[in-house]
């Protein structure tokens, strides 16, 4: 579906400025931004992918990964086509990349007022703008997250944080949380791997954080790119220092896909490793992810170490926080509706 898009100039000779994310594509008419979903169509920026979901899943909060947002709840996610990043690790790359392999835009189409009616119908707390990136197709996801704010419904974006801050605040009155992707902490890497650069993602969890939006961050740990002690030390120190102690951050077990089948998985080992590190550095809440027998599953009190809600790979199995306090020793626990659900 065709629809102009939000947030762009228009320049001379029917070019356009598109300012949603850091690319800041200056796309010549008949051409299309680096997402491969914005074309300049005599001299107005056009979306092409509003309203066309590629997928929609009934997830557990917790998938996103989310573990202080509504533990335990399910939520609504959907996705259209296309990518600002084309990393080579990617783990949705058939839907996130198909649009660089094949130029047809496919979905359903589903309106604002659709997906809002069946997140509810589905008993879902919340909406994720997910799988994809986000930022590509906003104006289906401001349309829809409007809507869904008014319907009681929060909103949640799974994100790798390469937004403008123009963006973030015209969806910062409607989003209530938002997980990041970052994905290394050295430039070279963004540049190599994500055709990206490091510092704009950085901005963006600053942002995010100032405007009271909650954040959670997430680093998938890649043998042999972004696995060093030094790099993840960094990555650690950056949360703490810029996003805070209470910020959880995932570290995520690493599996051969797309452009890199020769990699190996991710050690155990290693994320434990990170996880010593970022516990070293003073965060108060890191987890490991795609890996189920791994310790660093639960949320446990800072204060008196006790497990607080007990998880299965995404299934959380108990929740024991009072008034979002340990009942030991009543440290306040941070996050959001963390009793509001009974597992």
């Amino acid at each position: 579906m065709r629809k102009e898009a939000l947030l762009y100039d228009k320049l001379a000779g029917n070019q356009v400025r598109c300012n949603l994310c850091s690319h800041h594509c200056q796309i010549a008419e008949g051409r299309l931004g680096i997402c491969q979903v914005r074309e300049n169509s005599g001299g107005v920026l056009h979306t092409l992918v509003y309203g066309q979901t590629i997928s929609r899943y009934i997830d557990p909060i917790e998938k996103k990964p989310l573990y202080h947002f509504y533990p335990g709840s399910t939520v609504y996610s959907i996705a259209t086509p296309g990518c600002n990043f084309r990393c080579h690790w990617c783990q949705n790359w058939q839907i996130s990349q198909t649009l660089r392999m094949d130029r047809s835009i496919v979905g359903d189409e589903i309106s604002p007022e659709q997906l809002v009616d069946r997140a509810k119908q589905a008993g879902c707390q919340s909406i994720a703008y997910t799988y994809t990136e986000p930022t590509i197709f906003f104006e289906y996801a401001y349309d829809t997250a409007r809507l869904a704010r008014s319907a009681g419904l929060s909103n949640v974006y799974v994100t790798n944080g390469y937004m403008t801050s123009e963006m973030l605040e015209a969806i910062a009155p409607y989003l209530d949380a938002a997980n990041v992707d970052l994905k290394a902490f050295r430039d070279r890497t963004y540049r190599q791997y994500m055709g990206a650069r490091l510092q704009p993602v950085l901005d963006s969890l600053k942002k995010l954080k100032q405007l009271g939006i909650w954040l959670e961050v997430t680093t998938l740990v890649v043998p042999g790119i972004n696995d060093e002690s030094c790099e993840l030390q960094d990555i650690a120190t950056f949360i703490l220092r810029e996003l805070g102690a209470d910020t959880p951050w995932h570290l995520s077990r690493f599996f051969p896909d797309y452009q890199l089948p020769g990699v190996p998985i991710t050690p155990l080992e290693t994320l434990n490793r990170a996880r010593r590190l970022g516990q070293a550095v003073g965060l108060h809440y890191i987890y490991i992810g795609n890996a189920p027998e791994a310790e660093g599953q639960d949320t446990r009190c800072p204060q008196c170490d006790r497990a607080l809600i007990r998880r299965s790979g995404l299934t959380a199995l108990n929740n024991l926080i009072q008034q979002g306090r340990c009942p030991s020793c009543g440290y306040a626990i941070s996050g959001i509706g963390l009793d509001s659900f009974e597992c």
